[in-house]
């Protein structure tokens, strides 16, 4: 008997920091995943690519002549065709970033569903009453409540408070 509330005391101790650094994690991956769609598009490739575009078209439009229209209209096409691959190359980064977003989507929820099944019962962490005093019921939801002064903290609300820490702290992390 006394082993096993030893036991319960240990494992509850390791849950709370763990299922905050599952959950950072996930949040940075999002973060990530983020700055990859807003900000990877600008690839050293399609730099040059827009640079050789723009320059096409420069020479293509300096060219008025009756005589040269056939190297403008050249030019002009050369254009279209680097148009044509960069495109192609924006198109493959969006699908890449779509198929890391859905990915990171589906593990994040089983990962959740797992945490929820295997806490749903049993309490995740104990804070001192004193420091939780409005919101004692609200944490302890599903945890059997006060114990030696003690709120039982759920999963559901440790999944909570921690996503909302872990966005703040990435936020200040990746806003530097």
């Amino acid at each position: 008997m006394m082993g096993d509330i030893a036991s319960e005391e240990h494992q509850r101790s390791f849950a709370a920091p763990l299922i905050f650094i599952i959950v950072l994690a996930f949040q940075f991956a999002s973060y990530w995943i983020d700055h990859l769609k807003k900000g990877g598009s600008e690839k050293e490739k399609e730099i040059q690519l827009r640079a050789e575009i723009k320059q096409l078209l420069k020479e293509a439009n300096s060219m008025s002549q009756p005589s040269t229209f056939a190297q403008a209209a050249k030019l002009k096409r050369q254009a279209a065709a680097k148009e044509k691959e960069l495109a192609k190359c924006q198109d493959l980064h969006t699908r890449d970033t779509t198929l890391y977003s859905k990915v990171l989507l589906v593990s994040k929820v089983l990962t959740y569903l797992i945490l929820l099944i295997w806490f749903w019962r049993s309490p995740v962490a104990s804070i001192s009453q004193q420091l939780v005093q409005p919101f004692g019921r609200l944490l302890s939801w599903r945890t059997g409540g006060v114990q030696n002064n003690n709120i039982m903290v759920g999963i559901i609300p440790w999944l909570a408070v921690t996503s909302r820490v872990s966005k703040l702290i990435c936020k200040l992390t990746y806003s530097k």
